[in-house]
C-alpha cells in the first residue's frame, strides 16, 4: 500500500465503521443477571489495533455519530440521541477511547521492538481500554438509571454492569490481541496495510 494513501485510509475507516454497525446487531449471549454479552467490545479494540489509535478512534467515533443522528446502528437496530442518554450510554461514548487506547498500546509495543515488550504494551492498552469502558459505563449507569453517583449506586452498577462480564471481558481482551496481531500480519503480507 502506498504511504499516505488517503483512499486506503478512508476505505479502512469506512469498512471498520460498517463492521462495527453489523456486529452491533448480532444478538447478545445471555448471562446470569439478565444482561447479554455482545461482541461490540471485541470489535472496538480490534479497530484500534488494526487501524492504529487515530484511525481506530475515528472509525468508532463515526459509528457513534451515525447512531446519534438517528441511523439504526446501535444494538437492536436502534438509533438517536436517546440511546446515548439512556442507562448504557456511558459504554457507547467510551468506545472511541477504548479503540484509541488499544491502538496506542499496540503502537508503543511495536516501537519497542522486542516481542515480550510488544505484547505487554498491546495487552496493557487492551486492558486499560476495557477498564475505562466499564468505569465510564458504570458511572453513567449510576447517574442516569439509579439517579446519582454515590457508593451505593456504584456498588449496584458494578454488580449489574461489570461483575457478570468479567470472565467474558478477559476472553475478549485475549481474542482482541490474538486476532489483531494475526489480521495485521495478514494485511501487511498482502501489501494492504502499513504501520500507522
Amino acid at each position: 500500500m502506498k504511504k499516505n494513501s488517503k483512499t486506503f485510509t478512508i476505505c479502512y475507516i469506512a469498512i471498520f465503521t460498517a463492521i462495527i454497525c453489523v456486529i452491533s446487531q448480532l444478538p447478545g449471549i445471555p448471562l446470569p443477571g439478565g444482561v447479554p454479552m455482545t461482541l461490540q467490545t471485541l470489535i472496538i479494540p480490534l479497530a484500534g489495533v488494526i487501524l492504529g489509535p487515530v484511525y481506530g478512534f475515528v472509525a468508532t467515533l463515526l459509528y457513534l455519530l451515525l447512531g446519534i443522528v438517528g441511523l439504526p446502528v446501535f444494538s437492536g437496530f436502534t438509533g438517536g440521541i436517546g440511546c446515548i442518554m439512556g442507562a448504557t450510554g456511558g459504554f457507547l461514548i467510551s468506545f472511541p477511547i477504548m479503540a484509541l487506547l488499544a491502538g496506542l498500546g499496540d503502537r508503543l509495543g511495536e516501537k519497542a521492538g522486542k516481542r515480550t515488550v510488544y505484547y505487554t504494551g498491546l495487552y496493557a492498552g487492551l486492558i486499560l481500554g476495557s477498564v475505562i469502558n466499564y468505569v465510564i459505563g458504570t458511572l453513567w449507569f449510576a447517574q442516569i438509571y439509579l439517579g446519582a453517583i454515590n457508593a451505593e449506586n456504584m456498588s449496584a452498577g458494578f454488580a449489574a454492569c461489570v461483575l457478570p462480564f468479567i470472565p467474558t471481558a478477559i476472553i475478549k481482551i485475549i481474542l482482541a490481541g490474538v486476532l489483531g496481531v494475526a489480521l495485521k500480519r495478514a494485511l501487511r503480507k498482502a501489501g494492504l496495510s502499513e504501520n500507522r
